[in-house]
């Protein structure tokens, strides 16, 4: 049985993530509608072509069309302040409806599938962070699971500038917030900072992602192994995703400590992590990774709360 689905945003993250909810081998969600603003779109033109309902009037327009009644997860990749916008609509149409939140707006817990996806299956709205918290977050969780106790960490973020659209753009600053707070809620970092780097260069580049994690008490060889399997768990589902090197070590004795912002005097183990980011082309470019993790983390998270669901009508019945 298929769980029906709509999308609003018919930008790129929401037509990317549409190809992939369309894919055959794809079985568990079916979408029903394409929510935009833009009637000449490219994402809702698709969509029509494509056999899924085209909707040129927001998410108004969702709530008030015929098929919104079979409805049961909305995928929002507007922004984040159309997101505020877009979940009181909804929740007042329908109390019971699950949202999937890919803008920065975090009004639910944040999810990133291999670290949390279990925990926030009963969750209303649940917010997929941002790009760079999906490829990092897993990151620091894991060397966090290893009982390391992570002082701080720091995620440099680089990505196609051709890959940023008008959403990326206006995001910027609910981008570093966002992030850093999920190194922090589901990393498991006592302080986190995040960085963006929209990379003009030409060809494009593949998104790049640099995690610096400072901690007192980790273990060497605990951690190389904690991010190595950590990479194959996301590689599961974000099949460009991998690390460019092996993981970097560093010891910071006592007499070189440094001023950390947030934690103050550090001395023990720096890890630096680099990875990088290739995108399927299902919609988009393969430089554009980082939308590409962005739509494959929400499809998990879609898939495991359609699963969810299911099972608790099979139990009802």
């Amino acid at each position: 049985m298929t769980t029906k689905v709509a999308i609003i945003g018919s930008g790129n993250i929401g037509t990317d993530l549409m190809m992939k909810i369309l894919k055959p081998e794809q079985t568990v969600l079916e979408i029903v509608a394409m929510v935009g603003i833009d009637p000449e779109s490219d994402g809702l033109r698709r969509a029509e072509r494509l056999g899924v309902k085209p909707i040129s009037t927001g998410v108004d327009g969702l709530v008030a069309d015929e098929v919104f009644a079979d409805v049961e997860i909305v995928f929002d990749a507007t922004s984040a302040k159309a997101h505020l916008y877009d979940e009181k609509v909804l929740r007042a149409a329908k109390p019971e409806i699950r949202v999937v939140d890919l803008t920065p707006a975090a009004i639910g817990p944040f999810c990133v599938p291999v670290a949390n996806l279990e925990t926030i299956t009963t969750d209303m709205n649940v917010n997929m962070v941002t790009c760079g918290g999906q490829a990092t977050a897993p990151i620091v969780h894991a060397i966090s699971s290893t009982g390391a106790t992570v002082e701080y960490a720091e995620i440099v973020a680089s990505i196609s500038s051709r890959s940023a659209g008008p959403g990326t753009r206006a995001n910027i600053d609910e981008f570093t917030e966002t992030t850093a707070h999920a190194l922090e809620k589901i990393g498991g970092a006592r302080k986190g900072k995040a960085i963006i780097i929209l990379n003009p260069a030409e060809p494009p580049v593949l998104m790049r992602d640099t995690v610096f994690v400072l901690t007192s008490d980790g273990d060497r060889d605990k951690i190389r192994d904690a991010v190595r399997n950590r990479i194959g768990e996301v590689a599961e589902y974000v099949p460009g995703y991998r690390l460019k090197q092996d993981v970097q070590f560093e010891e910071i004795t006592a007499d070189q400590s440094v001023n950390v912002p947030g934690v103050g005097q550090f001395h023990g183990l720096k890890v630096s992590v680099f990875l990088e980011v290739e995108g399927v082309g299902d919609y988009l470019p393969a430089y554009s990774g980082n939308l590409d993790i962005m739509t494959a983390a929400a499809l998990r998270t879609g898939q495991e709360i359609a699963a969810h669901l299911n099972q608790a009508e099979e139990a009802v019945a």
